[in-house]
């Protein structure tokens, strides 16, 4: 019985207060606070966690709770509900749930698809939408 193909799981609870750098693999909970660097794959920060960090860089980060800093999420970033998130922050996929709060600075990687930019898109013209008033 080994361990290949299992996942690590690892959790900072309510009452652990870390300063330092982590570094995690497989999927990092935290309940607690943390200060300093965080380096890993899954990171979900839930609802009483509290995350402060000039450099945070995963795949995905879930924020439940808050996060104030930089962080680059080469996969997702998920603000649900309850999280709060502010700072700096470079992601692919962006996801803000109703009530989630994101002040930071955004960076989201483009798909191929649309990388050309919204210039390269066809202009529809039509003439009842070119001046249009609304009458009240």
């Amino acid at each position: 019985m080994g361990n290949k193909g299992r996942k690590n799981l690892s959790i900072i609870d309510k009452e652990l207060k870390i300063e330092g750098s982590i570094e995690s693999s497989g999927k990092l909970i935290i309940k607690g606070q943390v200060n300093g660097t965080i380096k890993g794959d899954v990171v979900i920060i839930a609802e009483d966690g509290e995350v402060s960090s000039n450099e945070t860089s995963v795949s995905s980060l879930t924020i439940g709770g808050k996060f104030h800093g930089d962080v680059v999420a080469s996969k997702e970033l998920i603000i649900l509900a309850t999280g709060v998130c502010a700072g700096k922050v470079e992601c692919k996929d962006l996801i803000v749930e109703n009530g989630g709060v994101l002040n930071a600075e955004v960076s989201c990687k483009a798909a191929a698809n649309l990388a050309k930019g919204p210039d390269s898109l066809p202009l529809l013209k039509n003439e009842e939408n070119e001046k249009k008033q609304i009458e009240l």
